[in-house]
């Protein structure tokens, strides 16, 4: 009896490594890739530590950091515990955070993140703020102050997601956000840097005028069901972010399609204005409020697509960062991050790999 039970024993734990072994054929383990990681979303600070910092879509916001933006390494995610405000107000919303944007401004960092769903609009953009980046120092403390914006389905013609802060030349706080429906918005807020002042405006959109709500809720929108994708409207412009540079400000912004891997086709689009609140145009001059951008990059030999982009200056050096979709990783969203210059008539264009 003794020897059967061994036998059985044995044959039990053959079987399970088998299945195991199968399982992880199946699924292979994921392993960080420190010269290529995975990201979406991505923006990027430099802390008190000079490490620098990318926070990017994720359970809680991923967060990676490197001591030259060459080499990177896994950190702690922000949001621990998830927001219960945002779990009780956003319908699906499980922590799942997208698109942060980080700043510092008044000795304090400042990260707005997104909560939503695919395909609807019934979204909200909170703020966490911390003292330091530096994940040890003793003041390493991520506070959750709340919501920012909502948007409501059959409500509001926009999408509270993708949040982007930019200081004006006279020190006040704008935020610019959006996702498809009457595309990119821009709203003042007040000197805390949460509470928005007036109704948003739009700043550029696919088409040429004014998407009405009526036509919102009879479009089919960006949603995924299964292994199927629904197209969404005319209006797939997304991932709004703002600089300044000499007499300009710039506006990033993507259009067409993420998330879809070797089907994906984003392209970063940019135009200018002498004012933050626009009306931003192109190098011909086309609002993009009404339809124009001129494109900075997209689908090429390399990516299936590049989009949801940021752009920073670290001693003097401008950098150019977003997720690209790469053709020979099979359509994998991994860091794309390039030196970014500016032309004799003051338009970016993107310089070499680091």
């Amino acid at each position: 009896m003794k020897h059967l039970l061994i036998i059985l024993f044995a044959a039990l734990t053959i079987q399970t490594a088998a299945q195991e072994g199968e399982q992880t054929q199946r699924r292979p383990r994921f392993h960080f890739d420190t010269e290529h990681p995975d990201v979406h979303d991505p923006v990027m600070a430099r802390g008190e530590d000079g490490r620098y910092y990318i926070f990017s879509t994720g359970m809680g916001i991923g967060c990676i950091s490197s001591a030259d933006m060459k080499s990177w390494q896994p950190e702690k995610s922000v949001l621990s515990p998830i927001p219960q405000w945002a779990t009780g107000s956003v319908r699906g919303y499980r922590g799942h955070t997208w698109a942060p944007d980080i700043s510092k401004h008044d000795g304090k960092w400042l990260m707005y993140y997104s909560c939503s769903t695919f395909g609807k609009n019934g979204s909200a953009i909170g703020l966490a703020t911390n003292k330091t980046l530096d994940p040890t120092s003793p003041d390493y403390k991520w506070e959750d102050q709340g919501c920012v914006i909502v948007s409501h389905q059959h409500k509001d013609a926009y999408n509270a997601i993708d949040p982007n802060l930019i200081v004006d030349e006279k020190g006040t706080p704008w935020l610019t956000f959006g996702s498809f429906w009457d595309g990119i918005q821009l709203v003042q807020l007040k000197k805390d840097f949460k509470t928005p002042i007036g109704k948003p405006k739009t700043i550029s959109r696919r088409v040429g005028r004014k998407v009405t709500l009526a036509e919102i809720d009879n479009i089919a929108h960006y949603t995924i069901e299964g292994n199927d994708t629904i197209e969404a409207g005319d209006n797939a412009v997304e991932a709004p972010f703002i600089i300044r540079h000499g007499k300009y400000y710039y506006l990033f912004v993507s259009f067409d399609y993420c998330c879809r891997g070797e089907r994906s086709t984003y392209r970063t689009v940019v135009g200018r204005s002498k004012k933050v609140t626009g009306p931003y145009v192109d190098k011909k001059g086309r609002p993009m409020e009404k339809g124009g951008g001129d494109t900075l990059i997209g689908p090429n030999s390399e990516f299936f697509g590049v989009g949801h982009n940021s752009a920073y200056q670290f001693d003097g050096q401008w950098y150019f960062l977003s997720h690209a979709y790469e053709k020979e990783r099979n359509g994998q969203a991994k860091i794309f991050l390039r030196k970014m210059h500016f032309d004799k008539d003051d338009w970016p264009v993107l310089g070499e790999v680091l």
